[in-house]
């Protein structure tokens, strides 16, 4: 074999090495995307299969509530067959949002046994249902955080506005008064709240015109009842109330010197009325004394006639 024969079949050999290391790498590619693409068509029927059963519970407590006389066959079983074939294969995924919605199923169908039971037994079903509903309301929003925030809890999932829920629940046909005597939406957002999730705006807490008297009225006190006006400063209201001890000291004085004149007026009117009386008791007197001068008297009036 000759040197050219040589780098020729060299080169041939390390080409077909490397086609079929790129063919493959080319296979292990295709099987890697074909399997993602199954893992995320596998979440995304979790989460069909999911609102598949929430729509319905919510149309068949429609149905009880609405006819009285149903049967206990108005309520079918839940059936989860997707959630178990993802807990059956080694998907990588977040588990802890996959138990959750598998202790979501549970709930719903001890709520639908104990409707179901009630229906049978014909009983009250007030409490059956307000339990079915609220298990129906903890179904749709664990369905929310599954699909738009992977399954995270709902402290680390950030800042969130509501009408992103309520728009998200229109598209996927949960009207707001499908349950009755409950705003769906509302309800739904307030139990995302509750779980920890930081939904904006904030829940009102006044009225327009307390809100506007706030914005307008730069004298206004928060802090306040209604945002009244702010009170004088507290080295004002030592103040006023120094000069009002004043002022009652002052009335005090006056109204003490008034009652003391009078008892002056009062007492010299005393004294006026007794020395009157006194000098009319000596007129009375030196007038009997004089009429007792006369008669001893001989040339009084009792003198003797001539």
């Amino acid at each position: 074999m000759s040197e050219t024969q040589f780098y020729g079949f060299f080169t041939g050999g390390l080409m077909l090495l490397i086609a079929a290391a790129l063919l493959i790498a080319w296979q292990l590619w295709r099987l890697r995307e074909e399997e993602r693409d199954g893992a995320i068509s596998a979440l995304d029927g979790v989460s069909h299969e999911m609102r598949i059963n929430l729509q319905r519970m919510v149309n068949e407590i429609a149905q009880i509530s609405e006819t009285h006389e149903a049967g206990p066959d108005v309520l079918l079983p839940v059936r989860h067959p997707q959630l178990d074939g993802v807990n059956a294969s080694l998907i990588r995924t977040n588990r802890n949002a996959i138990a959750v919605i598998g202790a979501t199923y549970q709930e719903l169908e001890a709520r639908k046994m104990a409707l179901r039971a009630a229906l049978a037994q014909k009983r009250d079903l007030t409490y059956a249902l307000d339990d079915a509903m609220d298990a129906t309301i903890n179904g749709i929003a664990t369905l929310y955080m599954w699909e738009e925030h992977g399954g995270v809890r709902p402290s680390e999932a950030g800042m969130v506005r509501s009408w992103h829920v309520r728009d998200w629940m229109k598209g996927h046909g949960f009207a707001a008064h499908l349950l009755p005597g409950l705003h769906l939406r509302d309800e739904v957002v307030e139990r995302l709240r509750q779980y920890g999730l930081h939904l904006t705006p904030r829940p009102l807490t006044h009225t327009a015109h307390e809100y506007y008297s706030m914005q307008y009225d730069r004298k206004a006190d928060p802090h306040a009842p209604f945002w009244k006006r702010r009170k004088p400063k507290p080295e004002v209201m030592e103040l006023d109330a120094e000069d009002e001890v004043e002022d009652l000291h002052d009335e005090d004085i006056a109204d003490e010197a008034e009652s003391y004149a009078e008892e002056e007026r009062a007492l010299e009117r005393e004294m006026e009325d007794e020395a009157g009386y006194q000098e009319d008791e000596d007129m009375e007197e030196d007038l009997v004394y004089a009429d007792d001068e006369d008669e001893d008297s001989p040339n009084g009036n009792g003198r003797l006639p001539n």
